[in-house]
């Protein structure tokens, strides 16, 4: 049946802020109301879904993810929790017991560690008597290597080697691909995993940042058949971005042309600078605890004003990835260079966007606010390397620590801001985003549970071009594209406890969500996107 009504639980709509009832038509959301007026509307035609008291919710999307890189991460050993050198080697060596063929790791942070380095190239030998061994750091900008795979992929005579084994840059782009050797059949079956599990987390859409560095055009074409419209495969949208430098408009059309895959614009991980956790994002100063080094550039000011320029004239997204401040200070130069070279309404139209964007100052932000550059921003890092003993304050020292990932001054300032995970780099866990930057470690930064859900939801759709309008939103006329979350409670969250006891008068008419403080994540019972079910959990009842 085309008509199904979902009722007896509760409904986040704008529309009707206490709904407890939902009619789906097809691909379209028809009405939203009262557990009163759904009875009345009731008839034969509709199939009847009993909510039992869960919510309905819009989808989320992951404004920044990698989803290659996040199937091969499902599928090796999670490094994430060990914290220190002999634990990793533990897991190594037990891995190299049960795996054919190399062995594949992910996660480390050594900046957890009580060594505080990576594991080496001679431990790793030692560990899994000279098996291939790839483990990526946390960041995916860095990754150890075994002696046997430094030598397959002639990796010491590159560029980013390192004697100990460890692999950055030119380096680590060998090693990485070196790694994979994946087959046409195996590359779709990691992304398939990847996108199945997105779905089962509340997730509709992703915004794929691939980049000659990380993945080749064939790594999107295999994506780009996956979840094409006409496929049959039940999956979430995917976003397509691909991150390459142009120098001119006509460059930027030839590098369209051979992707063979239409892609949203030119951006995303097209780095300007590395990451914090290697020690390659770009700063002003130079880093508290390698005062040796400030970071790393890869772009300079003209070559981003290049870029800028030419996808303003083509009339689609520009945009780079973002960490430091020295970085952000090249970044918008070429912002505004571009700006004197083509003018300020085709650079504000085109669309542009910042990825991370976790560095910079009021002068920044009013640059990116003039020029209605958006800034896809990861909560999670904060909730994982933010506060006083935290990574960023290791790196940076508290001062500056404090002052990373300035969610509420984004708002303040009107850079419109949409969320991602940066997956593999975290979870996809849309909920513990929301929950981040609800409990933001510098309290002034902090944002409601509301802000950060539309950043998660409305906001990732408005940041691509050509979306539809009403999507990201449960109101009549919108599509039915919405997840249906086990709760243990709702409620409204704000950052500000002056606000709290009028967000939660009912006179405020505004929609209830998760209480995030329990201990236990909302956990997702069914995902579905333009009235196609994506997923569906064992227990859910459609009866």
């Amino acid at each position: 049946m085309s008509l199904t009504m979902y009722r007896n639980g509760s409904v986040y709509s704008t529309a009707e802020p206490f709904a407890t009832a939902m009619l789906v038509d097809g691909d379209t959301v028809a009405w939203v109301g009262t557990e009163h007026a759904a009875a009345s509307l009731l008839d034969a035609r509709m199939h009847v879904v009993d909510l039992a008291g869960t919510l309905i919710t819009p989808g989320f999307v992951d404004s920044h993810v990698h989803v290659t890189e996040t199937g091969l991460a499902l599928e090796s050993l999670d490094l994430s929790g060990a914290r220190s050198i002999q634990q990793v080697l533990d897991l190594v060596a037990s891995a190299a017991q049960t795996t054919a063929g190399i062995v594949l790791g992910h996660g480390w942070d050594d900046s957890n560690w009580v060594e505080k380095r990576p594991v080496s190239l001679t431990e790793l030998d030692r560990a899994t008597g000279g098996r291939e061994v790839y483990l990526a750091r946390v960041d995916v900008h860095s990754a150890v290597v075994s002696g046997a795979l430094a030598l397959r992929c002639g990796l010491r005579e590159l560029t980013g080697w390192v004697d100990s084994g460890l692999v950055t840059g030119v380096a680590h782009a060998a090693a990485r691909d070196g790694a994979r050797r994946l087959s046409t059949a195996g590359l779709e079956r990691i992304q398939r995993r990847a996108l199945n599990y997105a779905a089962a987390q509340g997730y509709v859409a992703l915004a794929e940042m691939a980049a000659p560095h990380v993945g080749s055009p064939a790594d999107l074409a295999s994506l780009a058949k996956l979840t094409a419209h006409d496929s049959e495969l039940p999956l979430p949208e995917v976003l397509p971005y691909w991150g390459q430098a142009v120098a001119n408009a006509q460059e930027a059309r030839d590098l369209l042309a051979s992707l063979g895959t239409p892609v949203l614009g030119l951006a995303g991980d097209l780095n300007i600078d590395g990451s914090l956790g290697s020690h390659s994002a770009f700063l002003k100063e130079p880093y508290s605890d390698a005062p040796n080094t400030s970071g790393q550039v890869f772009l300079s000011a003209e070559q981003v004003a290049d870029h800028f320029a030419a996808t303003s004239e083509l009339g689609i997204a520009g945009g780079f990835h973002v960490i430091g401040d020295g970085a952000m200070d090249i970044a918008v130069e070429g912002l505004q260079r571009a700006r004197a070279r083509v003018g300020i309404e085709k650079v504000r139209a085109a669309g542009h966007r910042l990825e991370h964007a976790e560095m910079l100052d009021d002068k920044a932000m009013k640059i990116l606010a003039h020029h209605a550059v958006t800034v896809s921003v990861q909560p999670a890092f904060d909730a994982l390397w933010g506060g006083d003993t935290g990574m960023y304050a290791e790196r940076l020292g508290k001062g500056r620590a404090s002052s990373m990932n300035p969610l509420a001054r984004f708002y303040d300032a009107g850079v419109p801001i949409c969320f991602g995970s940066d997956a593999p780099v975290t979870p996809l866990n849309p909920w513990a985003s929301v929950r981040a930057a609800l409990n933001h470690h510098t309290p002034s930064q902090r944002i409601s549970a509301r802000a950060a859900f539309i950043a998660h939801t409305r906001a990732g759709w408005r940041a691509t071009a050509g979306s539809d309008p009403m999507l990201g939103q449960l109101v009549p006329g919108a599509p039915a594209s919405f997840a249906v979350w086990e709760v243990e409670a709702l409620m409204v969250q704000v950052a500000d406890e002056r606000v709290a006891s009028w967000s939660t008068d009912p006179r405020a008419r505004i929609p209830l969500l998760p209480a995030l403080d329990t201990g236990i994540d909302p956990r997702c019972l069914q995902t579905v996107h333009y009235g196609r079910e994506l997923y569906a959990a064992p227990d859910f009842t459609r009866d």
